[in-house]
């Protein structure tokens, strides 16, 4: 056996556990499947897994390989009767900005410009943003998000999510998906309608605005579980699709990337640190709403799915809703 799983959190009576998924069940992280493996596990969270991915992550793979040919099965929970919370909050999120070819071609044809320059050939190198702290833009597949009262232009953005399991500072790019633990699922949700401030020139630095564009509460949703990097055997090779309200809106593959996910892991740890728990957002392929002026509504649902790793689902609701938070 394989011992496939995804890894999530989930709510316990107000709790946040780490779960394995396996076979549309749910096994806590704790002392139950400690038995199986003859070890002494408490409870964790996927953080604290995340954070310590050297020595957890092939516990986790025999605990999966255990459960799967265990001949006395635990008991474990129904998928759809647990509630799923975001995977884990991330230590930092850092965002691609155009990377991919497909996108970048649609945003020129958009604003008529000549088309861009493969970044390749000009600087080498790709480009990120940081986006505010997990706690406030982090929310998980199955909630609703709240669209800003100041914005009318919401967009999406389906996108793969590389999830940082070892310390990574000045690492090559042949070596660089060994730093991944695992791969989730975001929508980097972005306000087209103000991203810039008009009474400043277009050439100035201080054009444009990212926080109000990428940082709102609730920007950024995740999930619904981590899949091990481990059983993803190409990243680079993945199907990834967008539906608003049951049409597809983003239809492509993440070999449309401009910078492969390796290349903007070496890219990013030649600047900082990259920690366990840190998130990268990896671009978005074409097919956003904003070529159209097609944005988010009230009403909307949005869903995001990537090939192996599952399917991320985002309802919205106007500033002024009464909230109905279970």
């Amino acid at each position: 056996m394989n011992g496939h799983y995804h890894l999530l959190s989930y709510d316990d009576e107000g709790r946040t556990r780490a779960g394995l998924l396996i076979d549309e069940r749910v096994y806590p992280y704790g002392p139950q499947l400690g038995e199986l493996l003859q070890l002494e596990m408490r409870e964790q969270t996927v953080t604290d897994l995340i954070e310590r991915w050297d020595s957890f992550g092939p516990l986790l793979r025999e605990a999966a390989v255990r459960v799967a040919t265990s001949k006395s099965p635990l008991p474990g929970l129904a998928l759809d009767e647990v509630k799923l919370l975001a995977p884990l909050l991330p230590r930092t999120i850092y965002g691609a900005g155009a990377n991919y070819y497909d996108h970048v071609a649609e945003m020129d044809r958009a604003f008529n410009m000549p088309p861009s320059p493969d970044p390749h050939t000009v600087s080498g190198a790709p480009w990120h943003f940081i986006k505010a702290p997990a706690c406030s833009v982090v929310t998980g597949t199955g909630e609703q998000v709240t669209l800003p009262p100041y914005s009318r232009n919401v967009d999406w953005e389906a996108e793969l999510a590389v999830v940082i399991g070892r310390p990574a500072r000045n690492v090559g790019v042949e070596d660089a998906l060994s730093y991944v633990a695992g791969y989730t699922v975001a929508n980097d949700l972005s306000l087209r309608d103000v991203f810039v401030r008009d009474y400043i020139g277009v050439h100035s630095p201080f054009h444009f605005d990212w926080i109000s564009q990428k940082c709102w509460e609730g920007s950024c949703p995740l999930g619904p579980w981590i899949t091990p990097a481990e059983d993803i055997p190409d990243v680079q090779s993945l199907k990834i699709r967008l539906w608003r309200n049951g049409e597809v809106r983003q239809d492509s593959s993440t070999a449309e990337m401009i910078f492969s996910v390796a290349e903007q892991i070496a890219f990013l740890s030649s600047r900082v640190m990259l920690y366990p728990g840190d998130v990268i957002l990896s671009g978005t392929p074409a097919g956003v709403g904003m070529p159209h002026k097609q944005f988010i509504e009230p009403g909307d649902e949005i869903e995001v799915w990537i090939e192996r790793i599952g399917t991320l689902e985002t309802m919205f609701r106007a500033a002024d809703a009464t909230r109905t938070d279970s």
